[in-house]
């Protein structure tokens, strides 16, 4: 098998499963793109199976640290795995990330469970040469109505792939209707958000929710609204969601009728809603999109965050609460803090933390590789008086 020498002191030596390029002693046996390859040190000591690609900053990911092929079998066991652990959370196993890349050993692979419809994300060359077997041993395993290929992430690109979205197996099911936590929501597997909805938030919709009863509720970013859906459900006086998707606008106002709540919905920026807003709430939602997605414009994405969290502050009343939400790994759940913390500063508030928030059960970390751990969030409550 071909493979690669790794240098001493490789982030691999310290249980990440990830080579750099920069890593790389030497090359043997001509490895090809989207291979499966062989890693050693520097002494030809096995360090196990990863798939290659030369094309990438990380040219090789580990998956097995035994000699292992990518074939049907791997994949029936591999997803058994996955599927297992997600058996013994208290999430919907029908609502659910059923395998989640690196955390369930399947580099790049995702595969969401909407119902009878599974929805796949291939975001490395070696999944994505393979998406047939994948296909296979999903239907030999759950037997579903359709499998829709999502490929329209922007991190294929580092990956050297092009978008592509496609039906696998089945036809287009439309619009599928979906209730999780009470809510019912509709969602376009095929062209709507991520791969359908938030997946990672779905408990966090109604851990801030048990907040809102008697509240005015501002949801900025709202995309379809769920947490503004789950705070009308929970009682709130008044709830205004902001996005700045005409789309994202149309499905929350769509989503409120199917609710039978009332949302006022506003296609805005929401930097330069918060800015103008001369209203005050009793509980501010704050769940944006990445703001950056490297190391090299995270110092913009603490300014962005900065910005929103002090304007946020300024609009709430005494007693009120924030939650607010990172979704990049190059934001930390400390640096995050700290930032809010840093606002509150400048605000002239006194914050008290009533709550911290992750990614959900079906959404494993591995604590070597950091960057499996990407959704943080904290709400506050602002202290009267201080």
């Amino acid at each position: 098998m071909p493979g690669l020498v790794i240098k001493p002191r490789s982030r691999i030596f310290h249980g990440h499963d990830w080579v750099y390029s920069s890593e790389v002693k030497k090359a043997f046996g001509d490895p090809q793109p989207g291979d499966v390859i062989s890693l050693k040190d520097f002494k030809d000591r096995p360090l196990g199976s990863a798939i290659y690609n030369p094309s990438s900053q990380i040219v090789a990911r580990r998956f097995s640290r035994r000699k292992q092929e990518l074939d049907h079998e791997f994949f029936i066991r591999r997803l058994k795995l996955a599927f297992s652990l997600r058996d013994r959370f208290s999430v919907d196993p029908k609502l659910c990330r059923l395998a989640w890349s690196e955390s369930d050993g399947l580099p790049g692979l995702i595969v969401d469970c909407y119902g009878k419809h599974l929805v796949v994300q291939t975001l490395t060359l070696a999944m994505d040469q393979r998406i047939d077997l994948i296909a296979e041993a999903l239907k030999e395993l759950l037997a579903p109505e359709t499998i829709i290929l999502r490929n329209d992430s922007p991190m294929r690109k580092a990956e050297g792939l092009e978008p592509e979205n496609r039906i696998l197996h089945g036809s287009d099911p439309g619009p599928v209707p979906l209730i999780t936590g009470g809510l019912q929501f509709e969602v376009a597997l095929l062209s709507g958000q991520k791969t359908g909805l938030y997946l990672d938030q779905l408990d966090a919709y109604k851990r801030v929710a048990r907040l809102a009863a008697g509240k005015r509720v501002l949801d900025c970013f709202s995309n379809q609204g769920g947490f503004g859906l789950a705070c009308a459900k929970a009682g709130a006086a008044a709830v205004t969601c902001v996005d700045i998707s005409a789309d994202a606008v149309a499905a929350v106002k769509s989503n409120a009728l199917r609710n039978d709540v009332e949302i006022n919905a506003v296609e805005a920026n929401a930097f330069d809603f918060l800015k103008s807003c001369e209203e005050h709430y009793d509980l501010i939602i704050l769940d944006p999109p990445s703001f950056t997605r490297s190391k090299k414009t995270l110092g913009d994405a603490m300014r962005g965050y900065k910005e929103i969290h002090l304007r946020a502050l300024k609009l709430l009343d005494p007693d009120g609460y924030l939650s607010t939400f990172s979704c990049s790994h190059h934001v930390t759940r400390e640096l995050f803090l700290s930032n809010i913390c840093a606002a509150a500063v400048d605000a002239k508030r006194t914050l008290r933390l009533v709550e911290s928030h992750a990614q959900r059960e079906d959404h494993p970390v591995l604590p070597t590789i950091p960057e499996t751990e990407y959704l943080k969030g904290f709400t506050f409550q602002l202290l009267p008086g201080r």
